[in-house]
């Protein structure tokens, strides 16, 4: 049994390694005094609060009647507002780098006009998640109902935190539309960079494991299948060997497009409209509009006397 100094001198020692800033320095922010920080949870409100305000009567706790429900969205979006503003100056917070030039109070009413910009762009945000809720129910004959594809859907799931995400980054939100989008990612297993342009009537099916790479951009009507990478071939890099950050890199991918499962999608590439990418192919070169990309056939073969391949 060790003594109880000796406890106490291990647990000393470990608190100077801890407390010094030459092991903490690359992962340490230090804020000023009142600045908010962001707040997983509180973001995770937020994106709850918009899809109550988006899909009435499917999420939260209001039970949807017409002669009230003006009143309730009047209520969601005060309390949308208030919270938004708090997470989108923690956001600005966070990624000064100046921050002993800057006003404190303008900047928390550019939070809030930045906030109040998105709110504004909610009806938008609701009339192409429309386009991707019936282009789910469509294209799936197992879907039910569009009652089904909302509650249910992963891919309905990470879409609307994608358009969620997206419409912040436009606005010029830092930080606060990547948490956003790596929400859903831990949820659903679909990784959509908010950067990515992605049309209306877009879906994706079954969906765990597609990548969509910050330089995408997806026309209209548009299906993934699961496991699809709209990924980076390669790095440019700068004279110091270092990678060079926000060129394009990633697919162009045109409309009327199916990509199924596992398929593999590399480079600034384009895929040409009313084209179908087959499951498990690899391509790094451009797609002629109306192609059809698939694997080869399987081959058949007997085996007699137990020979093997």
């Amino acid at each position: 049994m060790q003594s109880e100094n000796n406890l106490l001198s291990k647990i000393n020692h470990t608190v100077d390694q801890l407390a010094d800033p030459k092991t903490y320095e690359v992962v340490c922010h230090e804020h000023r005094l009142g600045e908010p920080v962001p707040s997983s949870e509180k973001l995770a409100r937020i994106v709850n609060m918009v899809r109550e305000i988006l899909f009435p009567g499917y999420f939260g706790n209001t039970t949807l009647r017409q002669d009230s429900l003006r009143h309730y969205m009047g209520v969601y979006v005060d309390e949308l507002f208030a919270l938004l503003s708090e997470q989108i100056l923690a956001g600005l917070c966070f990624t000064c780098d100046r921050k002993e030039e800057v006003d404190f109070k303008e900047r928390e009413r550019y939070a809030q006009s930045l906030a109040a910009d998105f709110i504004s762009f909610l009806p938008e945000i609701r009339r192409i998640l429309v386009t991707d809720v019936e282009a789910a129910f469509v294209g799936d004959p197992a879907a039910k109902s569009r009652s089904e594809v909302i509650y249910c859907y992963p891919a309905v799931r990470a879409i609307s935190n994608y358009r969620i995400a997206h419409r912040l980054l436009q606005l010029g939100v830092p930080l606060i539309p990547r948490i956003i989008a790596e929400m859903a990612h831990s949820e659903t297993g679909i990784d959509i960079h908010p950067k990515a342009e992605i049309g209306e009537s877009f879906t994706i099916d079954h969906g765990t494991g597609v990548v969509i790479g910050s330089t995408c951009i997806i026309g209209s009507n548009v299906k993934l299948y699961q496991g699809v990478t709209l990924g980076a071939k390669s790095f440019p890099l700068d004279e110091d060997g270092n990678p060079i950050k926000g060129v394009p890199r990633h697919p162009i991918v045109e409309d009327n497009v199916i990509i199924y499962a596992q398929a593999t999608i590399l480079g600034r590439i384009r895929i040409g409209r009313d084209s179908v990418i087959g499951g498990n192919v690899w391509v790094t070169n451009n797609v002629a509009p109306n192609s059809r990309v698939l694997q080869f056939k399987a081959r058949e073969s007997s085996f007699k006397d137990g020979a093997g391949i």
